[in-house]
């Protein structure tokens, strides 16, 4: 049986701020739902606070977190197509796309997208991804239901993906 270990809160918090979001891109880059991705990330982080961890540097954390991000969402999936998928080579692409600015460069074009955003497509994402509300609160405060709230942020999500891809072409 294994027992957690005590590490400083304001360790777990400062770990848990620098890496939750790329451990879940991560994993959505892997093709985990975002709701898989959710799980597995908060699961990467509790393994995280038992095993005999120690922080060498932050690529070393992003890199054991990544492995186990990747361990457990192998574990989710039971059916053999997913075996077929080169993990390798997925880890080799996020690598050099993480090396090259850690996606900044990327976050910042999302930026100028998000900044384009109007009325309610732009108070969506706000409430969602900046206070993480969930589609119940966003809907009573945008006046729709939460199967229209799952509407408009997969429209928006969509706009937003043409438009980064537009700007990543320099159009």
């Amino acid at each position: 049986m294994q027992t957690e270990r005590t590490i400083p809160h304001d360790d777990v918090v400062r770990l848990v701020r620098r890496h939750q979001d790329e451990v879940w891109r991560y994993l959505r880059f892997l093709g985990a739902s975002s709701e898989l991705a959710d799980d597995l990330t908060q699961e990467a982080f509790v393994q995280l606070l038992r095993a005999p961890f120690e922080e060498r540097s932050e690529a070393a954390t992003a890199g054991w977190l990544r492995t186990v991000a990747r361990h457990l969402l192998v574990k989710s999936f039971r059916r053999p197509p997913f075996a077929a998928v080169d993990l390798d080579t997925i880890e080799a692409v996020w690598t050099g796309f993480a090396a090259d600015d850690q996606g900044q460069e990327s976050l910042a074009r999302l930026r100028i997208c998000v900044d384009g955003l109007e009325g309610r497509a732009r108070e969506a994402v706000r409430l969602h991804y900046e206070e993480r509300r969930s589609r119940r609160d966003i809907g009573v405060r945008l006046g729709i239901g939460e199967d229209g709230v799952k509407s408009l942020l997969r429209r928006t999500r969509a706009v937003l993906r043409d438009c980064m891809q537009r700007h990543a072409r320099g159009a």
